[in-house]
């Protein structure tokens, strides 16, 4: 359904015509992206002439694919006002801006967290829905730079500026932000094991809203400040994280934004790294390989001299993801060989921070399996796959799945059928444990690798076994 404006939108028909996009082709891009969101949308090129000409302003979330739809081909964001349905059912640019100011900082964090929730009551995919395919990796360039140029405030202290309901200030101190830590601590236990879209995963953005925005726009000292913005950053890259498991890249990057904002008020510069980490991990995955090298190398070069010896190395591995993706494997082969010698220079006694936990041998090679996998070359994936699966696997359950998908691609690559698919059916088996967007495309990516050998029994049991995985719910 639409409503009327006054007049032409005749913002919509210029931005159209710069983006180069006929009113048939805005109509399939808005009707695919709404595809990709479980939406049935049947607009035509006679509905865009409506917007245009006549000014019809849809409802629902099609202004936001409109303007995604837009951007994807512009390579930047599209705010509704720059396209005339700034008066569309309201869904906020929320969590793109990274503000210098702290006080705005927290407003802009606050916001996200609550339009989160607002979302989930909603129903049907609630706010993220309505951004759907608002992803867009130039949106990561201002709080990149500006991170790279003041990666620290000044001061975080906060006069009295809230109340708990009672009359009485909230005062927020040491015990406070402990509990946050704890929070993030658990959570990050049972994404690794359960995948990010586990019911568990899911009380993360509600902790957010509940315990940590109160916090935030509570009262305390520089010190107690600091504490706090750090674990609400890590609790927010842990909601950004999970969000990008379960396919739901906007949120994501929204998360991972104010997540990187925090990090630069809590002065916790290594953190701050470990944010830019997962904002390139998440563009590579995309395909945008060489913004996941600035990424990277923004996370790096801020660290040095600073970061502990296991951390460098994880932040050098993530660069050689990107190149990897980028098809530049001199590049690849090099960071990859520095953060396998920082990972040998790390002790069990350095001041390594609690989450990189995760960080091991075993994840080291499992991401140089991916990085030559990307760079086809099978015989380095099959070594790499095999010290990766080498450990127990009880923790980090989504990880070893993830990892057999990688080995049986490597051994399709080989020419080796048989332990392709033995490997497959381990994998869709593992898959089917969790809940893990992610690890869902990873397998898909597998059976399309192996479409060519259909007719083939072992490949037909394979597609089988996988059919549930692939018809369920997202």
């Amino acid at each position: 359904m639409s409503r009327e404006q006054r007049g032409p939108n005749e913002k919509l028909g210029a931005v159209l015509a710069l983006a180069g996009i006929s009113n048939a082709g805005l109509a399939r891009r808005v009707n695919d992206l709404g595809a990709q969101r479980g939406l049935t949308l049947r607009y035509d090129k006679t509905s865009v002439a409506r917007w245009v000409s006549k000014g019809m302003v849809p409802q629902g979330a099609a202004p936001h694919l409109i303007a995604a739809a837009i951007g994807q081909k512009l390579g930047r964001p599209v705010p509704l006002h720059e396209i005339g349905l700034a008066d569309a059912d309201p869904a906020p640019e929320v969590g793109l801006a990274f503000p210098r100011d702290v006080g705005q900082a927290v407003r802009s964090a606050t916001e996200l967290y609550r339009l989160d929730l607002a979302g989930r009551r909603s129903g049907a995919g609630g706010i993220w829905q309505s951004l759907a395919g608002s992803f867009a990796v130039s949106a990561y360039a201002t709080p990149a730079s500006r991170w790279l140029i003041t990666p620290a405030d000044s001061s975080v202290a906060r006069e009295v500026n809230h109340s708990d309901g009672s009359g009485a200030p909230l005062k927020v101190g040491h015990s406070d932000v402990q509990k946050l830590r704890e929070a993030a601590e658990d959570a990050r236990r049972w994404d690794s094991k359960y995948g990010g879209g586990d019911w568990r995963s899911s009380m993360v953005p509600e902790c957010l809203r509940v315990e940590a925005a109160p916090l935030l726009l509570g009262a305390y000292s520089d010190e107690v400040g600091r504490a706090l913005f750090g674990a609400s950053a890590e609790l927010t890259r842990l909601a950004g994280w999970m969000a990008f498991d379960t396919g739901q890249q906007e949120a994501a990057q929204r998360y991972y934004i104010q997540a990187l904002r925090l990090a630069r008020a809590a002065a916790d510069v290594p953190l701050g790294g470990y944010v830019l980490a997962s904002m390139s991990l998440q563009a590579t995955y995309r395909g945008f390989g060489d913004e996941g090298v600035d990424l990277a190398q923004a996370a790096l070069e801020r660290n040095r001299g600073l970061a502990t010896a296991r951390t460098m190395s994880f932040f050098r591995l993530v660069e050689a993801r990107a190149h990897a993706r980028a098809g530049d494997a001199v590049a690849a082969g090099a960071a990859l060989k520095a953060a396998e010698g920082w990972l040998e220079r790390s002790r069990d006694g350095d001041n390594d921070p609690s989450w990189l936990g995760f960080y091991s041998y075993d994840r080291f090679a499992a991401d140089a399996a991916e990085c030559y996998r990307d760079l086809k070359a099978p015989r380095q994936v099959r070594r790499f796959t095999e010290q990766a699966l080498s450990k127990p696997t009880e923790e980090f359950v989504r990880s070893h799945g993830l990892r057999l998908v990688v080995s049986a691609v490597a051994e399709l690559e080989s020419g080796n059928l048989d332990a392709a698919c033995e490997q497959g059916v381990r994998a869709v088996e593992v898959a089917g444990r969790i809940s893990s967007a992610r690890t869902t495309e990873y397998v898909k990516d597998l059976l399309h690798r192996l479409e060519p050998y259909g007719d083939e029994p072992r490949v037909v049991e394979l597609r089988e076994r996988a059919r549930p995985l692939l018809m369920a719910p997202a």
